[in-house]
């Protein structure tokens, strides 16, 4: 698989609800750099992560540009919060090794997550 198949795969796994399978993409040592959470390790990032589960409603890719092992996604991250429901416009850089997803840096506009959070 190419690497935008790849993060395709895990993206769609990942934001189902499919833990599990999103994390046979990740490698063991997976670094993950975003606005609200920093990770260091397959696992500690999927502790982190966790509380996105009951809200995730999916993602809709826009664009993608594959350079060597490394790639960057445009996506909208759809969540559904007793709040409301919308999407949040990101953008994410992933480097990859041996078919598996070994990085990832996230950047979105939080005001948009939080607006969307109950109590906000």
């Amino acid at each position: 698989m190419s690497a935008a198949e790849i993060f395709r795969t895990y993206l769609q796994r990942f934001t189902s609800g499919d833990t599990a399978g999103a994390a046979e993409l990740l490698t063991d040592d997976f670094r993950f750099h975003g606005p609200m959470l920093q990770s260091q390790g397959k696992a500690a990032f999927l502790e982190g992560s966790a509380p996105l589960g009951p809200i995730m409603r999916g993602a809709e890719i826009h664009r993608q540009w594959e350079d060597g092992g490394e790639l960057c996604s445009f996506y909208d991250f759809k969540i559904e919060t007793p709040a409301g429901a919308g999407s949040i416009p990101m953008a994410e850089w992933n480097s990859f090794r041996d078919g598996k997803l070994a990085s990832a840096r996230l950047i979105f506009d939080t005001a948009a997550m939080a607006a969307l959070m109950p109590g906000s």
